[in-house]
Protein backbone atom coordinates (compact mmCIF):
# COMPACT_ATOMS: atom_id res chain seq x y z
CA UNK A 1 0.00 0.00 0.00
CA UNK A 2 1.23 3.24 -1.01
CA UNK A 3 1.24 6.55 1.32
CA UNK A 4 -1.25 8.70 -0.35
CA UNK A 5 -4.26 10.13 1.78
CA UNK A 6 -7.19 8.62 0.76
CA UNK A 7 -5.23 5.11 1.66
CA UNK A 8 -4.54 6.67 4.88
CA UNK A 9 -7.77 7.20 5.71
CA UNK A 10 -8.30 4.01 5.21
CA UNK A 11 -5.83 2.67 7.31
CA UNK A 12 -7.28 4.85 10.40
CA UNK A 13 -11.14 3.79 9.09
CA UNK A 14 -10.09 0.31 9.34
CA UNK A 15 -8.20 0.87 12.88
CA UNK A 16 -11.64 2.97 14.40
CA UNK A 17 -14.16 0.40 12.87
CA UNK A 18 -12.40 -2.70 14.33
CA UNK A 19 -11.89 -0.69 17.77
CA UNK A 20 -15.28 0.57 17.86
CA UNK A 21 -17.35 -2.90 16.68
CA UNK A 22 -15.47 -4.51 19.49
CA UNK A 23 -15.72 -2.11 22.53
CA UNK A 24 -19.45 -0.77 21.79
CA UNK A 25 -20.89 -4.68 22.21
CA UNK A 26 -18.82 -5.19 25.01
CA UNK A 27 -19.93 -1.84 26.89
CA UNK A 28 -23.23 -1.79 25.39
CA UNK A 29 -24.06 -5.14 27.16
CA UNK A 30 -22.23 -4.09 30.40
CA UNK A 31 -24.28 -1.17 30.39
CA UNK A 32 -21.16 1.10 30.97
CA UNK A 33 -20.08 4.44 29.06
CA UNK A 34 -17.16 4.22 26.02
CA UNK A 35 -14.36 5.00 27.86
CA UNK A 36 -13.40 7.63 25.47
CA UNK A 37 -9.61 8.19 26.08
CA UNK A 38 -8.52 4.48 26.45
CA UNK A 39 -10.72 3.69 23.25
CA UNK A 40 -8.60 6.60 21.17
CA UNK A 41 -5.59 5.11 22.74
CA UNK A 42 -6.68 1.62 21.37
CA UNK A 43 -7.38 2.62 17.69
CA UNK A 44 -4.18 4.43 17.49
CA UNK A 45 -2.59 1.30 18.52
CA UNK A 46 -3.79 -0.76 16.30
CA UNK A 47 -3.58 2.21 13.43
CA UNK A 48 -0.06 1.76 14.33
CA UNK A 49 0.13 -2.07 13.61
CA UNK A 50 -1.94 -1.60 10.30
CA UNK A 51 0.49 1.07 9.20
CA UNK A 52 3.26 -0.59 10.17
CA UNK A 53 2.22 -4.18 8.40
CA UNK A 54 1.60 -2.26 5.21
CA UNK A 55 5.31 -0.43 5.42
CA UNK A 56 4.24 3.13 5.76
CA UNK A 57 7.30 5.69 6.12
CA UNK A 58 7.87 5.97 10.07
CA UNK A 59 6.28 9.77 9.85
CA UNK A 60 2.87 8.24 8.59
CA UNK A 61 3.26 6.00 11.26
CA UNK A 62 3.85 8.47 14.14
CA UNK A 63 0.75 10.21 12.50
CA UNK A 64 -1.57 7.24 12.83
CA UNK A 65 -0.48 6.31 16.39
CA UNK A 66 -1.56 10.03 17.85
CA UNK A 67 -3.96 11.25 15.53
CA UNK A 68 -6.78 9.63 17.25
CA UNK A 69 -5.61 10.31 21.10
CA UNK A 70 -5.06 13.95 19.74
CA UNK A 71 -8.58 14.09 18.88
CA UNK A 72 -9.71 13.46 22.21
CA UNK A 73 -7.29 15.22 24.13
CA UNK A 74 -8.06 18.51 21.71
CA UNK A 75 -11.82 18.07 22.51
CA UNK A 76 -11.41 17.65 26.05
CA UNK A 77 -10.20 21.06 25.53
CA UNK A 78 -13.74 22.57 24.94
CA UNK A 79 -11.88 25.13 22.38
CA UNK A 80 -14.15 27.31 20.84
CA UNK A 81 -15.47 26.12 17.11
CA UNK A 82 -14.65 29.03 15.06
CA UNK A 83 -10.77 28.91 15.82
CA UNK A 84 -10.60 25.19 14.13
CA UNK A 85 -11.69 27.18 11.20
CA UNK A 86 -9.03 30.09 11.34
CA UNK A 87 -6.44 27.32 12.16
CA UNK A 88 -7.62 25.25 8.97
CA UNK A 89 -7.56 28.38 7.04
CA UNK A 90 -3.95 29.55 8.00
CA UNK A 91 -3.07 25.95 7.52
CA UNK A 92 -4.61 26.29 3.90
CA UNK A 93 -2.57 29.46 3.01
CA UNK A 94 0.28 27.91 4.21
CA UNK A 95 0.30 24.32 3.39
CA UNK A 96 -2.14 24.42 0.08
CA UNK A 97 1.38 21.75 -1.56
CA UNK A 98 0.97 19.63 0.53
CA UNK A 99 -3.17 19.43 0.18
CA UNK A 100 -3.09 19.43 -3.55
CA UNK A 101 -0.25 17.22 -4.44
CA UNK A 102 1.47 15.98 -1.27
CA UNK A 103 4.39 18.80 -1.39
CA UNK A 104 5.21 19.54 2.06
CA UNK A 105 6.89 23.51 2.88
CA UNK A 106 10.42 22.24 2.86
CA UNK A 107 13.09 25.43 3.69
CA UNK A 108 16.38 25.17 1.83
CA UNK A 109 19.34 25.74 4.30
CA UNK A 110 22.18 28.03 3.90
CA UNK A 111 24.83 24.67 2.92
CA UNK A 112 22.36 24.20 0.35
CA UNK A 113 22.32 27.81 -0.95
CA UNK A 114 25.94 28.06 -0.95
CA UNK A 115 26.88 24.47 -2.84
CA UNK A 116 24.04 25.26 -5.67
CA UNK A 117 25.51 28.98 -5.67
CA UNK A 118 28.90 27.17 -6.89
CA UNK A 119 27.38 24.82 -8.78
CA UNK A 120 25.46 27.49 -10.59
CA UNK A 121 28.99 30.34 -10.75
CA UNK A 122 30.44 27.53 -12.12
CA UNK A 123 27.96 27.56 -15.07
CA UNK A 124 28.08 30.69 -15.77
CA UNK A 125 24.85 33.17 -16.17
CA UNK A 126 21.54 30.73 -15.90
CA UNK A 127 18.23 31.51 -16.00
CA UNK A 128 16.97 29.36 -12.75
CA UNK A 129 13.67 28.01 -11.55
CA UNK A 130 12.56 26.91 -8.40
CA UNK A 131 9.68 24.98 -8.02
CA UNK A 132 7.48 25.32 -4.63
CA UNK A 133 9.42 27.76 -4.08
CA UNK A 134 8.32 28.57 -0.58
CA UNK A 135 9.49 31.69 1.48
CA UNK A 136 12.11 32.29 -1.08
CA UNK A 137 14.93 30.24 1.31
CA UNK A 138 16.42 29.53 -2.35
CA UNK A 139 15.91 31.99 -4.62
CA UNK A 140 16.37 35.44 -2.63
CA UNK A 141 19.79 34.58 -1.51
CA UNK A 142 20.98 33.32 -4.58
CA UNK A 143 19.60 36.45 -6.43
CA UNK A 144 21.80 38.46 -4.20
CA UNK A 145 24.59 35.82 -4.60
CA UNK A 146 24.47 35.93 -8.55
CA UNK A 147 23.11 39.07 -9.51
CA UNK A 148 23.79 38.01 -13.30
CA UNK A 149 21.72 35.48 -13.47
CA UNK A 150 18.00 35.36 -13.83
CA UNK A 151 15.71 33.50 -11.19
CA UNK A 152 12.23 33.16 -11.13
CA UNK A 153 10.15 31.12 -8.13
CA UNK A 154 6.64 29.35 -8.33
CA UNK A 155 4.42 29.05 -5.36
CA UNK A 156 1.16 27.82 -4.93
CA UNK A 157 0.36 28.41 -1.64
CA UNK A 158 -1.51 32.24 -0.97
CA UNK A 159 0.42 33.43 2.20
CA UNK A 160 3.83 31.44 1.25
CA UNK A 161 3.93 33.29 -1.96
CA UNK A 162 3.21 36.78 -0.33
CA UNK A 163 6.08 36.29 2.52
CA UNK A 164 8.32 35.16 -0.72
CA UNK A 165 7.03 37.77 -2.55
CA UNK A 166 7.65 40.21 0.24
CA UNK A 167 11.52 38.73 0.34
CA UNK A 168 11.98 39.22 -2.82
CA UNK A 169 11.41 43.11 -3.49
CA UNK A 170 13.79 45.03 -4.76
CA UNK A 171 16.04 42.31 -6.96
CA UNK A 172 15.52 43.11 -10.60
CA UNK A 173 16.69 39.54 -11.28
CA UNK A 174 13.61 37.25 -9.21
CA UNK A 175 10.29 36.70 -10.45
CA UNK A 176 8.02 35.51 -8.22
CA UNK A 177 5.02 33.48 -9.57
CA UNK A 178 1.72 32.76 -7.91
CA UNK A 179 0.96 29.55 -9.57
CA UNK A 180 0.90 25.84 -9.99
CA UNK A 181 4.46 24.56 -10.69
CA UNK A 182 2.79 22.03 -13.34
CA UNK A 183 2.30 24.87 -15.05
CA UNK A 184 5.80 26.22 -15.71
CA UNK A 185 7.09 25.63 -19.09
CA UNK A 186 10.96 24.01 -17.96
CA UNK A 187 11.82 24.33 -21.47
CA UNK A 188 12.72 28.58 -20.75
CA UNK A 189 14.95 27.62 -18.00
CA UNK A 190 18.73 26.26 -17.83
CA UNK A 191 18.41 25.11 -13.97
CA UNK A 192 15.58 23.71 -12.57
CA UNK A 193 15.83 23.07 -9.08
CA UNK A 194 12.38 21.38 -6.97
CA UNK A 195 12.58 20.41 -2.86
CA UNK A 196 9.12 18.50 -2.90
CA UNK A 197 8.74 14.74 -1.95
CA UNK A 198 8.97 11.72 -3.61
CA UNK A 199 5.22 11.49 -4.15
CA UNK A 200 5.57 14.07 -7.32
CA UNK A 201 8.71 12.72 -8.85
CA UNK A 202 7.90 10.53 -11.28
CA UNK A 203 5.53 12.84 -12.94
CA UNK A 204 8.24 15.45 -12.36
CA UNK A 205 10.10 13.74 -14.00
CA UNK A 206 8.15 12.93 -17.43
CA UNK A 207 7.82 16.89 -17.45
CA UNK A 208 11.68 17.32 -17.25
CA UNK A 209 12.27 14.90 -19.93
CA UNK A 210 9.46 16.32 -22.27
CA UNK A 211 10.24 19.59 -21.66
CA UNK A 212 14.22 20.78 -20.78
CA UNK A 213 16.39 21.57 -23.40
CA UNK A 214 19.60 19.56 -24.10
CA UNK A 215 22.44 20.57 -22.00
CA UNK A 216 20.32 22.14 -19.17
CA UNK A 217 20.13 20.72 -15.32
CA UNK A 218 17.57 19.35 -13.07
CA UNK A 219 18.43 19.17 -9.82
CA UNK A 220 16.13 17.46 -6.76
CA UNK A 221 16.71 18.42 -3.28
CA UNK A 222 17.02 15.10 -0.85
CA UNK A 223 14.58 12.87 -3.09
CA UNK A 224 15.86 10.95 -6.37
CA UNK A 225 13.79 10.50 -9.29
CA UNK A 226 12.63 6.66 -9.29
CA UNK A 227 13.94 4.57 -11.88
CA UNK A 228 17.00 7.40 -13.47
CA UNK A 229 20.12 7.58 -12.42
CA UNK A 230 21.64 11.47 -11.82
CA UNK A 231 24.46 12.41 -13.65
CA UNK A 232 26.02 13.02 -10.10
CA UNK A 233 25.68 14.07 -6.39
CA UNK A 234 26.29 16.62 -4.65
CA UNK A 235 26.39 15.66 -0.93
CA UNK A 236 25.93 19.34 1.35
CA UNK A 237 27.91 19.07 4.26
CA UNK A 238 24.51 19.95 6.56
CA UNK A 239 22.10 17.74 9.40
CA UNK A 240 20.29 15.64 8.51
CA UNK A 241 21.51 14.83 5.14
CA UNK A 242 20.46 16.61 1.99
CA UNK A 243 21.73 15.56 -0.85
CA UNK A 244 21.40 17.30 -4.61
CA UNK A 245 20.36 14.47 -7.28
CA UNK A 246 21.79 16.72 -10.31
CA UNK A 247 20.46 15.11 -13.92
CA UNK A 248 22.01 16.70 -16.93
CA UNK A 249 19.70 16.44 -19.95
Amino acid sequence: MNSTPMRQFALQGAAVILVLSLAWPYFGWTAEALPWLQTSLAIGLVALVFATLTRQPWWWRAIHAGFMPLIWFTQSLAIEPAWFLVAFVLLLLVYRGALSGQVPLYLSNKETVAALADLLAERGNSRFLDLGAGLGSTAVPLADALPESQFTGYENAPLTWLVGRFFALGRPNIRWRWDDLWQANLGEYDVVYAFLSPAPMAKLWAKVEAEMSPGSLFISNSFPVPGAAPSHIIEVDCTPARPLYCYER
